[in-house]
């Protein structure tokens, strides 16, 4: 089913974007909490007084949780992206209520608290499973703009041209925090400072989700 599809099913349970209607938009980032990337995002975060949302995986947050505590500490919102980046279009609902749960005891146990966000890793989800998102109260957000950080290593120009292209007001910025094996997100990191110059120059102002969608961060 198409995002749109699901949109109209779930409308306020699968979202892709906040309201048009203002100048707001929110920067996301998938496959934290990574060492060699997280905590320079956060750096360029934190100078410019930012949050953001970054969605955890349960099974990196359980080997760094030093980092989740630091997104945690700086400010920014924590959503469950799955405990190994499983595709859940894939999977029975019992290994897609696993994904879920084992994410959130995870995260529980480092912080304190449990994500009402869930991000599907590749945007893939399946009716039933947004209707078991709907059932136990959860949001689950993907994105409208892709700065498709995830493809071959781009430079930042790259990352840059392909949020400005599609970018309009409300819209939820996908980027990532995390990479697989001899992936290199340097892109992101460098593109991040000109990123939020030129959005606050554009007038936008930068959000978390739950600040943008009027929605809890955690159950």
């Amino acid at each position: 089913m198409s995002w749109v599809a699901l949109h109209k099913q779930f409308p306020n349970v699968f979202m892709t974007n906040g309201s048009r209607d203002r100048k707001i938009v929110a920067l996301t980032f998938d496959d934290a909490p990574d060492p060699r990337f997280t905590p320079a995002i956060l750096d360029v975060l934190a100078k410019y007084n930012i949050c953001a949302t970054f969605f955890i995986v349960g099974e990196r947050a359980a080997k760094h949780p030093e980092l989740v505590d630091r997104i945690i500490k700086e400010g920014h919102v924590i959503g469950n992206h799955s405990y190994n980046h499983s595709v859940f279009s894939t999977l029975s609902m019992y290994q897609y209520e696993q994904q879920i749960w084992k994410t959130d005891g995870i995260i529980k146990r480092i912080t304190g608290l449990s994500p009402n966000f869930i991000r599907p890793p590749y945007g893939e989800l399946l009716p039933k499973q947004a209707a078991w998102g709907k059932k136990y109260g959860y949001t689950i957000v993907n994105w409208d703009v892709d700065s498709e950080d995830w493809k071959k290593n781009p430079s930042s120009a790259r990352v840059l041209a392909n949020i400005r292209k599609t970018l309009q007001p409300g819209s939820i910025i996908l980027q990532h925090a995390g990479g697989g094996e001899g992936q290199d997100l340097s892109g992101t990191i460098n593109a991040l400072p000109v990123l939020i110059e030129w959005l606050q120059g554009k007038g936008y102002d930068l959000l978390t989700l739950p600040e943008m969608l009027g929605k809890k961060p955690y159950r």
